[in-house]
């Protein structure tokens, strides 16, 4: 905490009342300070001892800056908005732009994206309350060069029945980028903990190149993490997706938080996401 510089005015000191005009009362409330002061001094001695400091010389400076310093009663916090490490990005897929797939009764994958995505804000708010956690659109301005440490771009599926594999989530990294590896963690960050939370399959096989080119990798600063996740297939996942949307936000925001909190992920060989090429 900065010590204020600024040196008053000075003005003429009145004249002392001599030792035999002073009030009774006034010497009393002098000795009571002087004892108060003294007591605030013992203790904060008491409190700097230890057996460890006492014959090291560490007690004297340890003294010395207890008397001189002013307690601090607002901690410095993370300036929020400014550091990439405290912001946390999430694309609601074609919101702002198009409607995405559009089912047979007009349900729309971008109001769904958005749901999904409005929803993980809030579980990540709750669990990162020193972050900032931008919800951005398709295209949005705020893309061009975004730096923080992670970007995840929500999407789903088509609503068309394409047989028995239309069903599951896919992921995919940024490729390309200065720190490939931190890409790749929070690629396999969110397929183990979406997967683990909604019982979904990874359509590993299903993954392509327009996910691994999505045009956000190209336009954010090229060393934020980022990645795409089709978060189901709104025909037959249709369910999950839209009456369970909490479940399927809470797989999403525990992946996020996986790779941020740098929490364990087991190793599962072919389960795992391949590198984005």
């Amino acid at each position: 905490m900065s010590e204020n510089t600024h040196t008053p005015v000075s003005e003429p000191l009145p004249k002392r009342p001599s030792a035999s005009r002073r009030s009774p009362v006034l010497g009393f409330w002098s000795i009571l300070q002087s004892v108060v002061s003294t007591a605030i001094i013992v203790a904060t001695l008491f409190t700097l001892w230890s057996p460890s400091n006492v014959f090291s010389g560490q007690m004297f400076d340890n003294m010395m800056r207890a008397l001189q310093s002013k307690p601090e009663t607002n901690l410095p916090q993370p300036t929020l908005g400014a550091a990439k490490e405290f912001r946390i990005g999430l694309v609601a897929g074609h919101n702002g732009y198009d409607p995405g797939a559009v089912c047979g009764d007009g349900l729309t994958e971008a109001s769904v994206n958005m749901k999904i995505a409005t929803l993980t804000r809030q579980y990540l708010l709750k669990a990162l309350p020193e972050y900032e956690i931008n919800l951005l659109q398709e295209f949005d301005p705020l893309l061009e060069n975004y730096q923080a440490i992670a970007l995840v771009s929500i999407h789903n599926d088509t609503c068309e029945y394409i047989g028995n594999d239309g069903t599951g989530f896919k992921v995919a990294a940024a490729s390309g980028i200065p720190y490939q590896e931190k890409a790749n963690r929070l690629q396999a960050c969110l397929i183990d903990r979406y997967r683990n939370r909604t019982g979904l399959t990874f359509r590993a096989t299903q993954i392509t190149a327009d996910m691994r080119d999505y045009h956000a990798f190209n336009e954010i600063d090229s060393n934020t993490p980022a990645i795409i996740i089709e978060t189901g297939f709104l025909n037959m996942d249709r369910e999950l997706l839209v009456n369970n949307t909490e479940l399927v936000a809470q797989g999403v925001a525990e992946g996020i938080l996986c790779y941020v909190l740098n929490e364990p992920i087991p190793f599962e060989g072919s389960n795992q996401a391949q590198p984005a090429q």
